[in-house]
C-alpha cells in the first residue's frame, strides 16, 4: 500500500478523476445527492435503520476513489459506474424500497452481475502479479480464468454464509423463502429406512393450528440460496471465459477492458521495471 497522500495531493488527485472521468463524477454526484435526500428523510420520520443504510452507502461510494488513490489501481469508467449504480440498487432500492419483495427478479439480477464483477476482481488480481516482473512466475491464460472462476465463487459462498449468520443470529430474513407445492424428505419415512418420501399438491400449511395463508408449502431459504449460487455461477463463468481470450490475445478484448481494473501507469511502470536491487554490480 502506498504511503498515505497529502490533503493537497488528493485535492488535485480528485481534480485529475473527474477530468479523466466525467461520467463516473455525473453518476457519482446525481446517486449521492438522491442517498443524502433519503438520509435526511429517513432521520425526520425516525427510521434510523435506514439512516445507517443511508450512511453506509455513503460510505461505499467513496471506496473506489480511495482504493484508485492509495492501491494505485486504475479502475475503469465502466466498472466504476456499474459497481456505483449496483451499491445504490442493492441498498437504497433493495433495502429501503423494498425492490427485492416488489420485483422478485432484482435479487437475482444483482447475484449475477456480483459473480461477474468478482470475477473481473479475481482475475485482475492474479493478471496484475502475472505481469510484475518482479514476481517470478507466469501463469497460463487457463489458469487464470479459473482462479477468477473460483475468487467469484467463493466471494458468493461467503456471502451466502453470511446470510444464514444473520438470518439465524438477529432473526432477519436474507435468505429469502419460497413456496413450494411439494416436498421430499427421508424424515417422512415411517420405516425409518432411509427412504425418500414425496408429498405432492401441497396447498395450505397450518402451524400450530393456524393457515399460514400460502398456497403451498414454505421452504426456508434453501431455493433462494441455490438460485443465488447458480447466477453468481453463470457471471463468474461468463467473465472466465471474457477473461481467457484477453489474455489469450493480451490486450486486445475492448469489453474484458471495460471491466478490469489495472495498474495505474506510475505503478505499472515501477511493477514492470527491473529489481535493481538483485543485480550484483561486477568487480
Amino acid at each position: 500500500m502506498k504511503k498515505p497522500p497529502k490533503p493537497k495531493d488528493t485535492a488535485r488527485r480528485l481534480k485529475d478523476t473527474i477530468h479523466q472521468q466525467p461520467a463516473v463524477f455525473a453518476v457519482y454526484v446525481v446517486l449521492r445527492l438522491i442517498v443524502v435526500a433519503e438520509l435526511v428523510l429517513s432521520i425526520l420520520r425516525g427510521e434510523y435503520e435506514s439512516a445507517f443504510i443511508c450512511l453506509l452507502v455513503l460510505f461505499l461510494f467513496i471506496l473506489p476513489f480511495f482504493i484508485q488513490q492509495n492501491f494505485g489501481i486504475q479502475l475503469p469508467t465502466t466498472l466504476e459506474i456499474i459497481i456505483l449504480l449496483f451499491i445504490f440498487a442493492a441498498e437504497i432500492l433493495g433495502e429501503l424500497e423494498g425492490y427485492f419483495i416488489t420485483y422478485p427478479n432484482w435479487d437475482t439480477m444483482l447475484h449475477t452481475t456480483t459473480g461477474f464483477l468478482c470475477a473481473a476482481t479475481g482475475f485482475a488480481l492474479i493478471d496484475i502479479l502475472n505481469r510484475n516482473s518482479r514476481i517470478k512466475f507466469q501463469l497460463s491464460p487457463i489458469y487464470v480464468a479459473l482462479a477468477a472462476f473460483c475468487f467469484s465463487m467463493t466471494v458468493g459462498v461467503l456471502w451466502e454464509f453470511f446470510e444464514f449468520g444473520m438470518d439465524r443470529l438477529f432473526h432477519l430474513d436474507m435468505q429469502k423463502d419460497t413456496v413450494v407445492q411439494s416436498i421430499t424428505s427421508v424424515m417422512l419415512d415411517p420405516t425409518n429406512s432411509n427412504t425418500p418420501v414425496t408429498i405432492d399438491g401441497i396447498h395450505s400449511v397450518a402451524v400450530n393450528g393456524n393457515d399460514l395463508g400460502f398456497d403451498g408449502y414454505l421452504d426456508i431459504g434453501l431455493y433462494d440460496t441455490m438460485e443465488d449460487l447458480f447466477v453468481n455461477f453463470i457471471g463468474a463463468v461468463t467473465f472466465s471465459i471474457i477473461g481467457y481470450f484477453y489474455i489469450k490475445h493480451r490486450g486486445k478484448g475492448k469489453l474484458a477492458q471495460a471491466f478490469i481494473p489495472t495498474l495505474s501507469e506510475q505503478e505499472d511502470q515501477s511493477s514492470t521495471a527491473p529489481d535493481s536491487s538483485q543485480e550484483t554490480p561486477e568487480q
